[in-house]
């Protein structure tokens, strides 16, 4: 296991020293894919409060839980019970909420959209629609800020990703409980990410998250106090022709006995944006190492088709029921 640690980049310094941050921003995700991110803004009352609620909802009777459960969303929204979801073909060891945008089902979708829809709210706890619809609010103006670095950072105008993120983005935010296991020690499998970045919250002192380096060693992303720990995910790979490489990670079950809340919230475009691709200087070019070939996973430039992919396989259980799909490849999470 290696101790190797993750950059630390301090979004308050990019107006005062945008070339050294971009620069930093620019190292950390073409090195590592990860990295930890202060002076974000967000304040840690609001922080600890979200994963008070989150506390709170899984402390409900399973009955009240499963009001909202995933099995009533044909939008894979809602509550996953323990061992609902998969990776790899692997039952991942938590229970979670999954919310996206608010909005209406499409007529006769088909495809990737048939994700949009409604979310599914816990009547047993009215505070967790509010708080994380401004949560979902307050991290979209996080992550449009590092898009706009990236894209400066990489070339090309700061506004380049804008258009894709303009109409209906496709956000995602996962409410995640991950109990200790003497029988499972899977919290999720190892995975990339199939949107374009994603903000982590952990709860202080908590472990499990391990990063996936360049030589194939499992590096400990453990919480750092008041930071997100933030990653690519594969369309910022597609967007930079691999010189941005969405790296693999997963989380271990806590020890026996133990617990830990994670609440990861993934900033996505709208479901039928393409990523559009970054015309990189000739010396980032040179560096790139194209876009990763994996025949049980490919990778997808238009968002929806992504994140399709990789719903069905995560959660065959409403893929099959809702959509008539039935598993026919390994599963991934997201």
């Amino acid at each position: 296991m290696a101790d190797r640690t993750l950059p630390v980049l301090d979004l308050a310094t990019a107006n005062s020293a945008p070339d050294r941050f971009r620069a930093e921003l620019r190292s950390a995700t073409n090195e590592f894919g990860f990295f930890y991110l202060i002076g974000h803004g967000i304040a840690p009352e609001r922080s600890a409060e979200l994963l008070g609620l989150a506390r709170r909802f899984f402390a409900l009777p399973d009955a009240a839980k499963q009001e909202i459960g995933q099995l009533r969303s044909p939008q894979f929204r809602g509550y996953s019970r323990l061992g609902g979801e998969l990776t790899n073909g692997r039952v991942d060891w938590r229970e979670q909420i999954d919310i996206g945008p608010e909005a209406e089902v499409i007529p006769g979708a088909q495809g990737y959209h048939r994700l949009q829809g409604p979310n599914l709210w816990p009547s047993a706890l009215p505070e967790l629609r509010p708080a994380l619809q401004a949560w979902d609010e307050s991290l979209a103006g996080v992550g449009r800020s590092l898009l706009r670095h990236w894209a400066a950072a990489l070339g090309a105008n700061e506004k380049f990703f804008d258009p894709a993120f303009a109409d209906r983005p496709a956000t995602l935010i996962k409410v995640v409980r991950y109990p200790g296991n003497p029988d499972n020690p899977q919290g999720v499998g190892a995975h990339k990410d199939s949107g374009v970045l994603t903000l982590l919250l952990v709860e202080p002192d908590s472990r499990g998250l391990q990063v996936e380096s360049s030589s194939g060693e499992w590096v400990d992303a453990p919480p750092l106090p008041g930071a997100f720990i933030v990653n690519i995910g594969e369309l910022l790979e597609v967007a930079t022709g691999g010189y941005l490489r969405a790296t693999r990670h997963r989380v271990l079950a806590p020890e026996p006995g133990t617990d830990r809340i994670s609440i990861p919230y993934f900033h996505n475009p709208a479901l039928d944006a393409r990523i559009p691709l970054l015309p990189l200087p000739p010396e980032l070019a040179a560096a790139a190492r194209g876009v990763t070939v994996d025949p049980a996973n490919p990778i997808f430039d238009t968002y929806g088709e992504n994140a399709w992919k990789s719903r069905i396989r995560a959660h065959p259980d409403v893929a099959e029921l809702h959509h008539g799909i039935a598993p026919s490849a390994p599963a991934s999470a997201y």
